[in-house]
């Protein structure tokens, strides 16, 4: 059965008449009717008879109707979909975003990408940048905002570093200098987000290059929770920068400079495979992203950066 078919039986049940759906459809009448006659002989069925003015349907035409209706209806909104999809106008993203990325990142890239593109439904699944990078592969996501992970078949656009920085307390003692060595922050109890996060390993990696046996009085997997213990004085931290614009304000948490100028900086990427075309949704978001970032250098390797301003 072709779609060929399905059109000129609409028009000719429509309209009454083949010479009439020929002209419709742009058609000689022998190709409408032959079209009707091939429709026919497939179904097993005559769908016409003639009448004193023209030609009506028969009760198997009558039958098949509103079925051929349903189909050409459903080619329609098909192909609508696909212009919309390639105008990025309607259709759905898939993202794999990082925990920390989708708390206080995330937001207003998506505020800014709902802003241009309104009939996009965006689906959104955290988990640790690992995991996300798994997504990516297996196809579960289409883009994937995480710390920059390299793989062969991912391809890595890089946005930002994220710092990561000690914070205390406002009445601690570093607060009041704003500033300690990295080995008096060390020696302090130290409160750690996520064991098996970025950020744990970025923070343990430090520790041994310093030759320091961190004294680690608590790990959470939250941030915010993280964030509420170093305002109770429980223990200090190291935090993304990103995470702390609201208490840096507030004041109910200090940023502390490190004196030997040591910089834990995370590469932060928006992430996609390299083997899958990509779709005109997926480039619009990374457009937006392109747009809200417009200073990203080349992309990163490795899991974490510690560099050195002394």
């Amino acid at each position: 059965m072709e779609i060929g078919q399905l059109e000129a039986f609409i028009q000719v049940a429509s309209l009454n008449s083949f010479s009439r759906a020929a002209e419709a459809l742009y058609l000689t009448q022998p190709t409408v009717t032959a079209r009707i006659q091939a429709l026919e002989r497939e179904l097993g069925e005559e769908l016409f008879e003639r009448a004193s003015r023209g030609v009506r349907l028969t009760d198997a035409g009558r039958a098949f109707w509103p079925y051929a209706q349903q189909v050409l209806q459903a080619l329609k909104d098909g192909q609508a979909a696909l212009e919309a999809a390639r105008r990025a106008t309607r259709g759905r993203l898939d993202l794999g975003v990082a925990r920390v990325i989708s708390i206080y990142v995330l937001p207003r890239i998506l505020h800014e990408f709902r802003l241009r593109y309104p009939g996009v439904d965006v689906s959104v699944k955290t988990g640790r940048s690992h995991e996300i990078l798994e997504m990516v592969l297996s196809g579960e996501v289409q883009l994937a905002l995480t710390r920059t992970l390299a793989h062969p078949e991912i391809a890595s656009r890089h946005l930002y570093d994220e710092e990561i920085v000690p914070v205390v307390y406002p009445g601690h003692t570093f607060a009041r200098r704003c500033e300690a060595s990295i080995f008096d922050i060390i020696c302090e109890p130290l409160i750690l987000y996520d064991a098996g996060s970025t950020y744990y390993v970025t923070i343990t990696d430090l520790c041994r290059e310093a030759n320091i046996l961190p004294n680690v009085v608590m790990n959470l997997d939250s941030v915010e929770a993280t964030k509420k213990m170093v305002e109770l004085g429980l223990g200090i931290s190291f935090l993304p920068r990103n995470s702390l614009e609201r208490e840096l304000e507030a004041g109910t948490l200090v940023a502390i400079r490190v004196t030997e100028g040591t910089a834990v900086k995370l590469p932060t990427s928006v992430s996609y495979r390299t083997t899958k075309r990509m779709g005109a949704i997926a480039s619009a978001f990374l457009q937006v992203v392109q747009d809200l970032f417009p200073w990203a250098e080349a992309p990163s390797r490795g899991v974490s950066h510690v560099t050195s301003h002394q």
